[in-house]
């Protein structure tokens, strides 16, 4: 019943396609009512959550498609493709976008570890890039609590950081709380390279460098990159590069001043590793997106 209550309120407070903030700092509600194909995206540390539809996530190849039968987390950021395969007017896509405050899922995950007394299966273990988790009592009563504070601005304004908070704990808790724990918590070490990276893209950064950021030998700074998140550290930042270069483009940045800001300093170099991961040159890529109906596509397509 709990998930009822919060479509009928997503329904209520979007009535017409698109992707809203709300008034809950890092809550946007979406409605999408056509097909979009996945498209270059950077996704930063994030909950999202389906009430209608399916949403898809594409990380190095490998799919991720999800309902309101499970909600994604991204822990960390990410350079992934995503789209709505099958949202359309009668059957629109809904739901809820919650990016993650890192000190506060850094807080809470410190105070779950000393009252637990620590995780010792946690130690030393890699965080995994995006997982989906079954959405279980304390997630959907969690969401629910957070999205009724929207009809009432004195209640939102007093318990809106406590219900985040709330939120928060509840992934922390569910299904999915071992990642977030592992991405938030002591050992960190991937997650904070990610970080570091992110902020970092225009910067020629080596895997010495990376290791040493973080204290580990090159070997296991490598490995455990992989295991998180299934690229190597040079691949990873290529995708983080070409992404970034991706949607600057698409939103009306010229091809050379997308390539500079994504950190490239050839321009031959850029188009032969944009046409090596997409397919096609980043001077048609941009044509495409010209042509492209509908510029609300790629803002929908875009957080989530």
């Amino acid at each position: 019943m709990s998930k009822d209550q919060i479509k009928h309120l997503i329904e209520r407070h979007l009535p017409q396609a698109g992707l809203v903030d709300t008034a809950l700092k890092g809550v946007q509600l979406f409605r999408v009512t056509e097909t979009i194909p996945c498209v270059p995206v950077v996704y930063e540390p994030t909950v999202v959550a389906i009430l209608n539809g399916t949403k898809e996530a594409v990380l190095d190849g490998e799919h991720h498609i999800y309902d309101s039968d499970k909600y994604m987390l991204c822990p960390m950021t990410l350079p992934v493709e995503a789209g709505t395969p099958r949202a359309s007017k009668v059957d629109p896509l809904l739901g809820v976008v919650i990016t993650l405050e890192p000190r506060v899922m850094r807080e809470l995950t410190m105070d779950i570890e000393t009252a637990s007394g620590g995780n010792r299966q946690l130690q030393g273990a890699a965080p995994q890039a995006l997982e989906l988790a079954s959405w279980d009592a304390g997630f959907t009563q969690a969401l629910l609590r957070l999205l009724e504070l929207l009809d009432n601005p004195v209640h939102l304004e007093v318990l809106g950081t406590g219900r985040l908070r709330e939120l928060y704990y509840a992934v922390l808790m569910g299904e999915a709380g071992g990642t977030a724990k592992q991405a938030f918590g002591v050992g960190n070490e991937i997650a904070r390279t990610i970080d570091y990276l992110a902020n970092h893209l225009n910067k020629q950064v080596t895997i010495d460098e990376m290791a040493d950021y973080v204290g580990m030998s090159r070997a296991v700074f490598h490995r455990r990159f992989k295991e998180a998140t299934t690229m190597s550290p040079i691949q990873f930042v290529k995708s983080m590069r070409l992404n970034n270069a991706a949607m600057k483009i698409a939103e009306g940045k010229t091809v050379s001043e997308a390539a500079w800001d994504a950190g490239y300093q050839s321009y031959s170099q850029f188009s032969r590793e944009f046409k090596r991961m997409y397919g096609q040159s980043p001077r048609k890529w941009s044509n495409d997106q010209q042509l492209a109906t509908g510029a609300d596509k790629r803002k929908l397509s875009g957080p989530l």
